[in-house]
């Protein structure tokens, strides 16, 4: 245990570090012969209900201002489209993204006519997975479903407050047996570590999702923002023990491994697709919708959390950023190295390529670290991870997004105290 406390102190420090933002509101357009790829991120924030342990933006749903919200997200759509930028790839997530299908089918129909897209994700609830959204969603176009789902224990359920929303764990499962098939990769979103589940409940879960044989499974540890712990005591009985987790993470290593293959640290797939993940396959993304986060040309920026502001700026044509935080050459190529393995493997020399520099000479003492600790191999200029490196890499990609999810608690207690 005492590395996985290393790695996690470590990881929490720097991460605090990166995550330092400050005010700002502009950025460049891109230039002309610039072929990055690059994602384009769409955030949805409504729900039905607010599950206790999500930490991301979300409001609950009111149809108004979830109209006026969608026509907000495709004005900002095409303030991208002027500035330049070109996306191949569409993500959206949320919140409950298909809770106003119409909307969600126009704005993909305007993302398809405006940008070169081949790929598009959605993430869903499975209350959502009836035969005219399926229709609705297949028509425009997605190719990846992602559904939400956490656990088939009717007692998690019922503590998490999702028993009542999204039916019993039996009648989640049919649903999503209904659903395979209709997309190129239907993925199913998972949860380990609630402080109430045991491994008996992990390894049912486990077994229901071979026995349904979906394409994809992500299984993500519980990774809480300190405002979501607070409301998990109260809601599941208790904290998140860390201690735990590893055990947890090999349990379903071991179980899904001869079915699956590993397309990240917690992402198992049974062919190539696109993953929750993003970040591992698009050095760039910009983030659109209130609460969304980017990453373009050495830039993170936030856009504004209060839903009213972001329409109202967005209806100025302005764009509507209120942080932004510029990494220095060190921290992206440190970004790279995070996000590059946690897709399992490198290469050094496209590192440099990019960096127009030794990637090594920068990145040697964590190289090291991670090698003697068993954790890479190293053959010429290509790491990949090990599978105790996998799990490694759980960890430091959970501080990652705890620190994130801490960045949103504070930009919605901003936006909380303004009101």
């Amino acid at each position: 245990m005492l590395i996985e406390k290393f790695i996690t102190y470590v990881a929490r420090k720097k991460n605090f570090r990166y995550l330092q933002f400050s005010p700002g509101s502009t950025l460049s357009a891109l230039p002309a012969a610039d072929n990055t790829q690059r994602l384009l991120y769409v955030h949805v924030p409504f729900c039905e209900e607010l599950c206790p342990y999500c930490s991301f933006h979300r409001v609950v749903f009111q149809e108004g201002l979830a109209r006026a919200y969608f026509d907000a997200l495709r004005k900002e759509m095409l303030m991208y489209n002027r500035l330049g930028y070109a996306f191949s790839a569409v993500y959206v997530g949320g919140g409950t993204p298909t809770i106003l299908i119409e909307e969600l089918a126009q704005t993909l129909r305007l993302a398809k006519q405006t940008f070169p897209i081949r790929e598009i994700s959605v993430e869903t609830n499975p209350n959502h997975l009836t035969s005219q959204n399926i229709d609705e969603l297949k028509a425009v176009g997605v190719n990846r479903l992602s559904v939400g789902v956490q656990s088939f224990d009717d007692g998690l359920l019922q503590a998490a407050e999702r028993y009542h929303k999204y039916g019993s764990g039996g009648e989640i499962a049919e649903r999503l047996k209904l659903t395979q098939g209709h997309f190129d990769t239907l993925n199913v979103d998972m949860i380990f570590n609630f402080p109430s589940q045991t491994m008996a409940m992990l390894e049912k879960d486990l077994s229901i999702l071979l026995s349904l044989g979906v394409d994809q499974i992500t299984y993500y540890p519980l990774m809480p923002s300190a405002y979501a712990k607070e409301a998990m005591r109260k809601k599941l009985g208790g904290s998140v023990d860390f201690k735990r987790e590893k055990k947890f993470y090999m349990k379903i290593t071991e179980m899904l491994e001869p079915e699956y293959r590993p397309s990240t640290a917690w992402c198992f797939s049974k062919s190539s697709s696109m993953i929750d993940e993003y970040v591992v396959h698009f050095a760039e993304y910009a983030g659109i919708g209130s609460g969304s986060i980017g990453y373009l040309q050495g830039t993170v920026y936030a856009n504004t959390f209060d839903i009213g502001d972001y329409i109202e700026r967005v209806s100025r044509s302005v764009f509507p950023f209120v942080g932004r935080k510029d990494s220095s050459p060190k921290e992206r190529l440190r970004y790279e190295f995070l996000m590059r393995l946690f897709g399992l493997r490198l290469d050094l020399s496209q590192l440099a390529a990019k960096f127009r520099g030794n990637a090594y000479r920068c990145l040697w003492l964590e190289i090291l670290f991670f090698s003697t600790a068993g954790a890479l191999k190293k053959r010429g200029h290509l790491l990949t991870l090990t599978r105790k490196g996998r799990y490694y890499w759980v960890i430091m990609m959970r501080e990652f997004f705890i620190g994130v999810n801490n960045f949103r608690d504070y930009c919605r207690a901003a936006v909380n105290h303004k009101s």
